[in-house]
Order: structure tokens, then sequence, then C-alpha cells
């Protein structure tokens, strides 16, 4: 296929397309002069984030992602680098976060949360707790000189469901920006990565959900050359004797985390965003926040389940 060339054209526009990808729907943004220019790069965009899926997915028996766990405590299976510098990241991501966010998470037995209508009662503690006994990223085994990934246990399971959109997301800005995309925003189902300005010269400006209206933005930043990522309860969870327990699991209890409706990430990086998101929520507020502040070039907002505001040292919100 021949490359296209941008053309020098004043008049700017912001070219968008929607679709569903990685299990998720994926928006596209390109701010071009051309229309066909426009959608070149968003078809390459595409590929790029297809070509991520098919290593990444646990939907496909023949993914990488697949043979890892299929020979889980049998042999080490090498994988393309590109997958096994994920999985190392991954396991760096882990020690940081003292295992609040661990990619060997695919381990749990899921028969234990539904997060449906028809979950009406809680597991058994103990039960609860053996359900993911599997899960410890200290038991991932990682041969650089080889790229091999071996999984001590058998049944152990890796999934990058907590950092692959964001992955996937940085990819293909990486991606556009090569093909000379000055300007635009990889949206991987609210995990997002924005560069460059609007076709105005504005920077773009970033809705943060509202945890009691998914809908409606409770706050907005202006961001540039940031990404965001979002992790919250009022998607998924289920209500069991009137209270509202969250999808996210901590790997410690098996037991879901209270406390805390979303938590969002900014940061330059969107696998970073992503990855960071669930684990401040298992750790919650304090310690979340704590981390954070630690870290270089990252910010944070926490929303408790009373409503209340929690924000990192280094943000500032405009309310809507």
């Amino acid at each position: 296929m021949p490359v296209l060339i941008e053309p020098n054209v004043i008049a700017q526009k912001a070219h968008k397309r929607s679709m569903r990808l990685m299990g998720n729907q994926f928006e596209i943004t390109v701010v071009s002069g051309s229309a066909d220019f426009a959608e070149y790069c968003i078809d390459q965009a595409v590929h790029e984030i297809s070509r991520i899926e098919s290593l990444l997915t646990t939907f496909r028996d023949d993914s990488q992602t697949n043979l890892i766990n299929k020979y889980a405590g049998i042999k080490p299976i090498e994988v393309d680098k590109e997958v096994y510098d994920l999985v190392a990241r991954s396991v760096k991501i882990s020690a940081l976060t003292q295992g609040a966010f661990d990619i060997t998470y695919g381990s749990v037995d899921k028969s234990f949360w539904n997060f449906d209508t028809h979950m009406t009662a809680l597991p058994d503690r103990e039960a609860a707790k053996k359900s993911v006994r599997l899960i410890n990223y200290r038991n991932i085994i990682l041969d650089p000189g080889n790229h091999s990934i071996y999984l001590k246990e058998k049944g152990m399971r890796i999934g990058f469901g907590g950092i692959g959109k964001g992955y996937a997301a940085e990819c293909a800005k990486k991606l556009l920006k090569k093909l000379g995309v000055k300007s635009g925003i990889v949206n991987a189902s609210g995990d997002l990565t924005a560069w460059g300005d609007q076709p105005g010269g504005q920077p773009w400006t970033i809705g943060i959900a509202d945890p009691n209206c998914g809908n409606q933005p409770f706050s907005y930043l202006n961001i540039s050359d940031l990404a965001i990522a979002t992790s919250g309860s009022y998607e998924k969870f289920a209500i069991i004797n009137g209270k509202k327990y969250s999808h996210t699991i901590d790997p410690k209890t098996g037991f879901p985390v209270s406390g805390i409706k979303s938590v969002s990430i900014i940061c330059p990086d969107a696998e970073i965003a992503d990855a960071m998101a669930t684990p401040v929520t298992v750790m919650g507020i304090n310690p979340g926040l704590s981390l954070i502040n630690q870290m270089m070039g990252m910010a944070c907002i926490i929303i408790d389940d009373n409503d209340r505001l929690y924000t990192s040292e280094n943000i500032k919100l405009t309310q809507s």
C-alpha cells in the first residue's frame, strides 16, 4: 500500500472513527487538513491495535498469551520481544505496587464473582482466598536471553486486562505520530492518550466521568501530550444485602475492594496510566495517593463512596 503524505493544507479538522477492538470501544481522532490522509492513518492505527490484540488475547488458542498459560508449570515459552518486554514491565509495576497490580490475576476462580443481578451472596472468605492462591507475580520467571516466560505453578494464568488497552493506545499513538499526525487522540474505552492541539490551537479538553452518572463529566482537564485512565466501580458491580461490591478484586484476599468509586491516573504514557489505576483502587485512598505523590510526572484523582474528591499534590481541576 502506498504511504500517504499529508498535504500542506491550512484548514485543519478533527477526523474521528469509532470501532470495537480488543473487546472494547475505541475512538481514534486525527487532526488533518486532508480527509484521505486522516482515513489512511486511522486505518493503520486500527491494524496496529488488531495486531496487538492477536498477541495478547486469551480468546485464541494460538495467541502467545495462551501458550504461556497452557504450559504453566511445564516449560518456558519463547515469545516475541514485544510480549516479553510488556510482561517484564508488568512485573516491575507489580513490585512497585506490592502486588496490587498483578497480571497473574487470570488464575482467579471466576465462579466466585459474577458481578451481575444473579449474584446474591458473598463467598466464604477462606474459599475466596484459596481462589486467588495462584496469583503471584513472583512466580513469573523471565529469561531475557531467550525472551522466554515461565509460570512456575500449574493452573497459573496471565492476562493483560489491566494494561493491554493502554499499551495498545500508546502503540497506536506512536504509529500515528510516525506517519506525521501532529495532533490526535486514541481513546480506548476511556483510557486515552492525546497529543498536539485541537484544530483551533487550544489544548484538548478531557472530561472526567462522574461515577454517579457515567455519561456526564464532573470536571475537566486541559491536556496535551498526556494520557488518562480511569478505573471505577460504577460500571460493573454487585449489590448484596444493600452494599455495593466493586468488580476490582484484591489479589491478596480474593474479595472486592470497597470505599472508592473511581480512580483516574494522568501521566505521559497510556500504558502506565492504565496499569496504575487499578492498584491505587486496591491500595486505598491514603496509600494510593502517597505512592502517586512519589512518582514524577504522575497525577491522580480519587472519588470515594461518599462522593468526596481527593487529588494528588500536582493537579488542578476545572469543575463542570
